[in-house]
């Protein structure tokens, strides 16, 4: 089960509207060993594609580096679907490589740039197994 404050959920739900069409990208980063995301760090899609992301590899270093200086893991990796379900896509599974992350997808198929309804779920990919698990949203932990 993925544990996440509503905070967080806002601000990923915010990235991937501002970003519509294309796909949003971004990690949730925490302390290492606890499975509690805590500092969002939003990314740019190096793809700027409504179809697909990819993070700059230069940033995805920086940003290991700086997980690795603050003791953190990558607790959520998450991106948005801009025209279809929030359902990891082939691609996605392909690159999922952290077996202890939930990779959230949010989709803003609906609604894109406007508030309204959106979908917002949780997976873990492991060995390209996706299995989908719950979302608990907490005011705080």
């Amino acid at each position: 089960m993925l544990t996440i404050t509503q905070e967080l959920v806002d601000s990923i739900v915010a990235h991937a509207r501002a970003d519509h069409p294309d796909e949003a990208c971004g990690v949730i980063a925490g302390a290492a060993g606890l499975d509690q995301p805590t500092r969002f760090i939003p990314m740019i899609n190096a793809a700027r594609s409504p179809t697909f992301y990819e993070f700059e590899s230069s940033d995805l270093l920086k940003l290991y580096r700086d997980m690795d200086a603050r003791d953190e893991d990558p607790v959520v990796i998450y991106h948005s679907h801009t025209a279809t379900q929030a359902y990891p896509s082939r691609t996605d599974v392909s690159y999922a490589s952290e077996p202890f992350a939930h990779y959230v997808l949010v989709s803003t198929r609906e609604t894109g740039t406007e508030n309204g309804p959106y979908e917002f779920r949780s997976y873990r990919i492991v060995d390209g197994e996706i299995t989908e698990e719950e979302v608990n949203i907490v005011q705080a932990y």
